[in-house]
């Protein structure tokens, strides 16, 4: 859960900084303040090994973490190596996942990347961006999750809908194609901070920074954030 800031109503005060320093200033301060926040913040796919979480970040397309959450325990015990799954029928698999939505894709990108990483990787997932995104399913956000995630690999920022949004709202970039969302990012956000930065703001949209009517009363970013579509308490007209 968020550290929440004690405030009745979000500041009026947040201004945008106004030189390269005032800049500088005010990403650290978000970046401090995500911390408190969100200390520890880590992918909320449940998983026990590489192979896992890659199949379940493929199942998360266009799904919520918690319907993955439910169908991968049973997935995992039926096909529980990445053989079974490079041996699966794929009509039974769709079938398996058919909760999670696009279920006839999905598995066929499950099973192809199974049958690549083990023909061409010797059934280990890759460790770099390069070869994970020759990997059938592997788009760049979902390898960026995999290689943050298991390997402690920082080989970019995940942007997912929640980061985008708030990357926007935060004035971090003006972008809205998730590709150049990442390569502003990447270019703000230290290197060493880039894999906690995408778990904390993904955890931010869940819990706060929601698409629609966000909560900026209880936001310690609240001082900082100047979005035009910010929640504020106005004073009653009067009478």
């Amino acid at each position: 859960m968020p550290i929440l800031k004690k405030t009745s109503k979000p500041s009026l005060q947040a201004r945008r900084p106004k030189n390269a320093a005032e800049r500088k200033a005010r990403l650290a301060t978000i970046l401090s303040t995500l911390d408190r926040m969100y200390p520890g913040a880590t992918c909320a796919l449940q998983h026990s090994n590489p192979w896992e979480l890659l199949v379940a970040t493929i199942l998360s397309a266009q799904c919520t973490d918690k319907r993955v959450n439910l169908v991968t325990p049973g997935l995992f015990r039926k096909y529980p190596s990445i053989q079974d799954f490079a041996n699966a029928n794929q009509t039974e698999l769709a079938e398996d996942i058919r909760s999670t939505g696009f279920f006839n894709n999905k598995s066929k990108s499950v099973i192809g990347a199974a049958r690549r990483i083990v023909t061409e990787f010797g059934g280990e997932i890759p460790r770099t961006i390069e070869e994970l995104l020759t990997v059938p399913g592997a788009a760049r956000k979902t390898a960026n999750v995999v290689l943050g995630t298991a390997y402690g690999i920082a080989s970019g920022v995940v942007v997912d809908t929640h980061v985008q949004r708030i990357a926007r709202r935060l004035d971090l970039t003006c972008e809205t194609d998730p590709g150049k969302i990442e390569k502003d990012l990447m270019k703000l956000i230290p290197k060493e901070k880039w894999i906690a930065f995408s778990h904390q703001i993904i955890l931010h949209g869940r819990a706060l920074c929601v698409a629609r009517n966000p909560r900026c009363a209880e936001c310690a970013l609240d001082p900082v954030c100047y979005a035009a579509d910010k929640t504020v308490n106005r004073p009653a007209p009067r009478r």
